[in-house]
């Protein structure tokens, strides 16, 4: 979500020109610059938003304030590494962006090993048939028959690995991609024609400076109601995007447990880790870190 570039904070209304003093039903000049001056010494305008000055900022409260929300640190824009200035939002849309490639990097990872149990399984099957020393006889050739029955069940064994893996792994890849074809669709709905069309609305009524105003509160309601709406929606997706994960990998070390009872060792690690995984912490941890404003628009007054 593209802005405009920024105005002044001096520039504020005479240069919106919705405001125009000849515009009709405007009060009389002394009385507006009076106004102005006090809506000024409140009030900034930026990239044709309104938003308090850090004075009156004290009165706004956190939207969700016992939590590190979406909603509440991305109102306004910063510089990214290249020194190219973006929106809050898009802020948000990169990190959903960045989640949805992660997800499809850690179900190649899984295919992979899938394909190396089933590449295991196929060889131990394979030896298992191998005629070497079949001829031995007695107690020896008992216990040798068995060892080469063991591979067979082992190969087994790991062929059910990899079923159960290709399985769970297709079941949580079909239900991630519904839920971000969800998310495509309603990104694509949120388009920056629709804010252009809200803006026009809100400067193209000149001829009624008090209807200006109440359609330029309008849109920026709606944006605001979008915004929050869309950055819960994110962050309702980036939870389910990493429980989604943390089930699927706990259900890959479940089965590799079942798999090699005596390779626990190299496994424990990864369960404590998956224990503590916590979507909230994360996204603590990343808000702090990317965060870009927590100063939410304001309606003009007139």
């Amino acid at each position: 979500m593209e802005m405009e570039e920024s105005f002044d904070a001096e520039s504020s209304f005479d240069d919106v020109s919705c405001l125009s003093p000849q515009s009709p039903g405007s009060t009389s000049p002394a009385r507006r610059q009076n106004k102005e001056k006090e809506i000024k010494e409140t009030k900034i305008t930026i990239n044709c938003v309104t938003f308090p000055v850090s004075a009156s900022a004290l009165e706004q409260q956190l939207l969700k304030p016992n939590e590190w929300s979406y909603c509440d640190y991305f109102w306004a824009d910063k510089r990214d590494p290249q020194g190219a200035t973006v929106s809050g939002f898009e802020v948000l849309l990169q990190k959903q962006l960045k989640g949805k490639q992660m997800q499809k990097e850690m179900a190649e990872f899984i295919r992979e090993r899938i394909k190396i149990e089933e590449e295991y399984a196929k060889n131990l099957s394979k030896l298992s048939m191998f005629p070497m020393a079949a001829q031995e006889d007695g107690t020896l050739g008992e216990a040798w028959a068995q060892l080469k029955k063991s591979l067979a069940d082992e190969a087994e064994v790991h062929l059910k690995f990899s079923s159960k893996a290709r399985k769970a792994l297709a079941d949580r890849q079909k239900d991630l991609e519904v839920k971000t074809q969800q998310l495509e669709i309603k990104l694509s709905n949120k388009t920056e024609e629709d804010i252009k069309k809200a803006r026009r609305k809100s400067t193209q009524a000149g001829d009624d400076l008090m209807r200006c105003v109440d359609l330029y509160n309008q849109a920026q309601s709606k944006w605001f109601e979008e915004m929050v709406t869309t950055s819960l929606e994110l962050e309702r997706l980036e939870v389910e995007r990493v429980e989604t994960i943390q089930q699927l990998l706990r259900q890959y070390t479940t089965l590799r447990h079942e798999t090699d009872m005596f390779n626990q060792s190299t496994l424990e690690p990864v369960d404590q880790l998956l224990q503590s995984v916590d979507p909230a912490k994360d996204r603590e941890l990343w808000v702090k870190e990317h965060k870009t404003g927590d100063l939410r628009p304001v309606d003009m007054d007139i």
